[in-house]
């Protein structure tokens, strides 16, 4: 289970980068993204949460076998993050482009109560559940950044 845990955790491989993996994983998001456009957002959350619950629960055995918490090899949280980011949204270039960089800001920056979720909450709920908390503040500055243009121009 370890091995399998690993490898789906660190985006069938890319958190192996030596080079930002956090960046490169999120481009699975991107992917995500754009395979769901046809669905609903209902459906499109709803299969959100069910990665979230999923990327929980490998993030958790991945942990295990590596033998470190939130390794920077482990990328699910980051792909997870990424669709909390664009739920509600639909596809377009132009989100899924300004989602990716917003996401990867905030997962950076880690505002309250981002950072204390990655230092306090252990296991894979840890690993994932700050990135969740970026996804979320990322999606409300994506909402109010694209009311504000479309309200002045």
């Amino acid at each position: 289970m370890g091995r399998i845990a690993v490898f789906l955790s660190s985006g069938l491989g890319l958190g192996f980068l030596p080079k930002a993996p956090g960046t490169f994983g999120t481009l699975w998001g991107v992917l995500l993204f754009y395979l769901g456009r046809h669905l609903s957002w209902q459906i499109f959350a709803a299969a959100t949460v069910v990665a979230i619950l999923l990327a929980i629960l490998i993030s958790h055995f991945a942990e295990k076998s590596l033998g470190t918490h939130d390794s920077s090899h482990i990328v699910v949280d980051e792909i997870v993050g990424y669709l909390v980011t664009v739920v509600g949204f639909s596809f377009d270039w132009k989100v899924a482009i300004w989602a990716f960089f917003v996401f990867r800001f905030f997962d950076i920056a880690k505002p309250f109560p981002v950072r204390w979720m990655d230092q306090k909450i252990p296991g894979g709920a840890g690993v994932v559940l700050d990135d969740v908390g970026a996804g979320i503040y990322a999606n409300l500055t994506l909402r109010l950044g694209f009311f504000l243009w479309y309200y002045f121009n």
